[in-house]
Order: C-alpha cells, then sequence, then structure tokens
C-alpha cells in the first residue's frame, strides 16, 4: 500500500507547488510529491513570492529602457500569465461561468468542467485584467511594485489553501479532488508565510483585506455547489490579487 508522507516540511514541497502552479522549468520527484498531496500546499505563498519577485525584476529594467508605465503594467500582466500558465485566470473564467450560469449545484458543476468559456466567464477575464492593469499602471508609477507583488503574490496564494481546507470538495473527482485537503499545521504555516511576507514588505493592513476576500469567495462557493473545485481555488487567487491591488492603490496614493 502507498504510504503518505506526513511531515509537515519536506524537500519536494516547494519544487511540487511550483510545478503545479506555474509553468517555471522545476524537476520534481513526482512519487514524492504525490505522497505529499496536500501537506505541500504550505509552500503556495512561496510560489507567490518567487512569481513577485520575476514579475518585479523586470520593471526597473522596462523603466530604465524608457518603456511607459502603461506599457510595463500590460506586459507584467502577460508575464503573470505566462509564469502560471493562466492557470487561475482559467479558473475564474470557469467558476464565473457555472457559478452564475447554472441554477442547480450540478449543473453549475457541469459547466464549470465543460471547456468551452462563455459570456459570463469572458466578461470576468476582460474585467479582471483591466482592473489588475489600472491598478499596476499606478503602483508602478509610485514606486511601490516590489513591495506590492511580492506581498499581493503571497497572499493571494494563501488564500487558496485556506479554501482548500474550509471547504469540502464539491465534487468527487478533479485537481482539488486529487491533491486533497491541507492538514491544519500546512494551513497554518501557509498563513503565517503569507502574513510574514506581508509584514517585512510593510503592508500588514493587507492581510485583513485578503481574509475578507477569501471570505467572500468561501461564501459564494457554499452556498453555490457546497464546496470548492480547482476552478473555485483559482478564481479565489483572482480575485483576492486584484483585491489586494486595490487595496495597495488605496493605501499608498
Amino acid at each position: 500500500m502507498f504510504k503518505h508522507d506526513t511531515r509537515l516540511i519536506a524537500p519536494v514541497d516547494l519544487p511540487a507547488a511550483l510545478g503545479l502552479l506555474t509553468r517555471l522549468p522545476v524537476i520534481v520527484d513526482g512519487k514524492a510529491a504525490i505522497a505529499r498531496g496536500a501537506a505541500a500546499a504550505w509552500a503556495y505563498p512561496l510560489v507567490g513570492v518567487v512569481v513577485g519577485v520575476i514579475l518585479a525584476t523586470v520593471i526597473p529594467l522596462l523603466l530604465w529602457v524608457g518603456v511607459p508605465g502603461g506599457i510595463i503594467a500590460g506586459l507584467v500582466l502577460a508575464l503573470s500569465v505566462v509564469l502560471t500558465g493562466a492557470m487561475h485566470e482559467d479558473g475564474l473564467a470557469d467558476s464565473a461561468d457555472g457559478l452564475w450560469g447554472g441554477w442547480t449545484k450540478s449543473r453549475r458543476l457541469d459547466i464549470m468542467k465543460d471547456s468551452h468559456i462563455g459570456v459570463y466567464g469572458v466578461c470576468a477575464i476582460a474585467l479582471s485584467l483591466l482592473i489588475r492593469w489600472l491598478a499596476l499602471v499606478v503602483i508602478i508609477s509610485v514606486g511601490a511594485y516590489w513591495v506590492a507583488l511580492i506581498a499581493v503574490g503571497a497572499l493571494s496564494r494563501a488564500s487558496m489553501v485556506v479554501l482548500m481546507a474550509v471547504l469540502p470538495n464539491a465534487r468527487g473527482s478533479g485537481l482539488s479532488s486529487s491533491v486533497g485537503r491541507p492538514p491544519e499545521a500546512a494551513v497554518w504555516l501557509a498563513i503565517g508565510i503569507a502574513v510574514a511576507s506581508a509584514a517585512l514588505c510593510g503592508m500588514m493592513t493587507l492581510v485583513l483585506v485578503a481574509a475578507a476576500a477569501t471570505a467572500v469567495c468561501a461564501a459564494i462557493a457554499k452556498a453555490k455547489i457546497g464546496g470548492q473545485t480547482g476552478d473555485i481555488l483559482g478564481a479565489t487567487q483572482q480575485i483576492t490579487e486584484l483585491t489586494l491591488l486595490i487595496a495597495v492603490v488605496v493605501i499608498g496614493t
């Protein structure tokens, strides 16, 4: 029988999280990663930090060569999509289509599983990209991109871990079901990493904003489909991210 790895932290956790949530060329021990399952979710905020650092690094380079801030914001969004394989954007689109396009739980889940995108999904992605772009334009103009992208990256990924723990899986299959639910210690570690990242960036206020956004996403998912799926997790990351970016603009300007 296959034995699950019950350690709080394992060397494979960060590579496994990077391999799952990004398209970065990392080497992952597949057998060890499967054995860890959701126990490796504590590393999701670290993935956010890595993505945030990469995104923030390109901004001063583009500013140095004279690229306007608006174009830089667009390029940063494009790079974010490339780095993550648009996984979270896909979850947002599928969730919007399913949660608002179906009248029953089963129909909503069927729509979310469908690879085709509907009008709700198109509108959700368009509005998300627009709001994030507008926020990034302001954040870049005031020079707050380092702390913003790192703190937002960590907190928005921690929101997924929280939902994985507090909501049951809405269906018996899919990515979220196969990964499982993280142990309590892993959830608290993920929260601790995200909070520490926000504190080091001098943006502790964002912790409350992230908690509120996560709570709203959890309440909607619970009411609409009785739990969470991989699409719901991706949508939660997106909604939390754009909410946090708005908060950064409000706090920093």
